[in-house]
């Protein structure tokens, strides 16, 4: 196992910036093994020493994985200037350890991982991976066979890219159509640009899936959870 200065776990763990953290031991509030610590930078191995702080003891893990049904209005980052972030709804603990695995747009709901694992986060989002991503939308417009053909064929972007094939599985077809779309790509705006070429406007857009992981829908948006041990397997499955 590593060893890692005491001050960056602790730091990382949401007890505060690294100098706030060195007051914590200077004031002797820091105990390792329950002895109290005299150096900020003492090594420690945390998965195996008994850190505690002022008598908590310190609850840590490696890894850190989070599924989170993204509300509208959030922004798929760690740090923003003007908007709240996804890290944001996350407690201390994990928030400041962790970084979204793609991003979701500002105004698109559903299912979004989060993670220190960034081998997991590369192989997932390695285009030449195709992991799926699947969305639920509502399309302004009625939605017709002929435009699950021209998803199928790939659509051409506003930019002039060609997208790859896509799946299009028409729900209803109203003034107001539901859909789901599979797609294997991350372009910007990617599903949002793909409806607007056909003349057809996306109103909501809601992530259900990415590759094998499906949202939990008993998470309101806002709400997550930890990744169960058969979804996280299922998970690194798929990165091979």
């Amino acid at each position: 196992m590593k060893r890692e200065r005491l001050d960056k776990v602790l730091a990382n763990m949401g007890w505060g910036t690294r100098k706030e953290v060195k007051q914590l031991v200077k004031q002797g509030l820091v105990t390792v093994n329950g002895n109290a610590v005299a150096d900020p930078g003492q090594h420690v191995i945390p998965e195996q020493d008994d850190i505690a702080v002022d008598g908590h003891p310190l609850a840590y893990r490696r890894w850190i994985y989070i599924m989170l049904n993204k509300p509208s209005g959030v922004i798929s980052a760690t740090e923003d200037n003007r908007h709240r972030t996804v890290v944001d709804l996350l407690p201390l603990e994990w928030a400041n350890r962790v970084h979204p695995v793609g991003r979701l747009d500002i105004d698109t709901e559903g299912l979004l991982l989060l993670t220190n694992d960034g081998q997991l986060s590369h192989n997932l989002l390695s285009p030449k991976k195709k992991v799926e991503k699947e969305y639920y939308a509502r399309i302004a417009g009625i939605v017709q066979p002929e435009h699950v053909r021209r998803f199928a064929e790939g659509i051409t972007l506003d930019d002039g890219y060609v997208t790859l094939p896509a799946k299009l599985e028409i729900l209803s077809a109203a003034a107001v159509s539901e859909v789901n779309v599979t797609i294997t790509e991350g372009k910007f705006h990617q599903v949002k640009r793909m409806f607007a070429a056909l003349g057809l406007k996306v109103v909501y857009l809601k992530r259900i899936r990415m590759g094998p992981l499906v949202l939990d829908e008993t998470l309101v948006p806002g709400a997550y959870r930890e990744l169960t041990d058969a979804e996280l397997a299922a998970l690194k499955g798929e990165d091979r």
